[in-house]
């Protein structure tokens, strides 16, 4: 049987790197270099692969092909640590079927992180410096960051109380509204539908692997 082809797109900036799996939204990992961030995409795979059978999709993380498809100037948020650039790719249209898988996804991610979320400790193994936020703290970014980003998909939402799981829900509703409709990929608003997926995705399951990672 042969590999399973993954399409990757690489930022690189003088600081980082990031290659993002471009068909499976969330999945984005930095390195120092591109060669750095692709190894650790595919080391990650057993992990998305749980996020993508939460979407009822299925990835065999041992057999992966990563195939460069596109690698471009990343920005100051990519040096920062955040994929920030939106490829050729990001801007392919979407049939309903697609839109559908894509929205999938972005709910998987929520799901991971919730689930992490309550089954964390509030204590969590802070760094070698002592830094690093509390799970309630991550809470409250994730949930604030998905309301920015709800803007820029002309989504206008109050800001939820994190503790508040019915507004929560609300919010994320709103945003895979313009996220399961099929597109010609252009942008919705300021983002396009497939760059919007993976940057909502990966914050959230970068987050919900944090909070594991720290985990005491």
């Amino acid at each position: 049987m042969s590999p399973t082809r993954i399409r990757v797109g690489i930022e690189t900036s003088r600081l980082k790197s990031f290659a993002s799996a471009l068909d499976w939204p969330g999945w984005s990992r930095p390195g120092k270099t591109p060669e750095a961030a692709v190894e650790t995409l595919l080391l990650y795979a057993p992990r998305y692969a749980a996020v993508a059978g939460r979407a009822a999709l299925s990835l065999a993380p041992g057999d992966l092909d990563a195939e460069i498809v596109e690698q471009v100037e990343g920005d100051a948020t990519t040096a920062f640590g955040a994929p920030s650039v939106t490829f050729e790719a990001d801007r392919a249209p979407s049939n309903a079927a697609e839109a559908k898988r894509i929205a999938a996804l972005v709910q998987a991610a929520w799901t991971t992180f919730d689930e992490a979320a309550s089954a964390a400790p509030e204590e969590l193994r802070k760094g070698p410096r002592g830094g690093g936020r509390n799970t309630s703290r991550i809470v409250e970014h994730v949930v604030g960051a998905e309301q920015a980003y709800a803007t820029r998909l002309g989504v206008r939402v109050r800001m939820p109380d994190p503790t508040d799981a019915a507004a929560v829900a609300a919010l994320r509703a709103a945003i895979l509204e313009p996220l399961r409709r099929p597109s010609d990929g252009s942008p919705i608003d300021r983002w396009t539908q497939r760059y919007a997926a993976r940057r909502i995705a990966w914050h959230a399951i970068d987050h919900a692997w944090e909070i594991e990672d720290r985990s005491t």
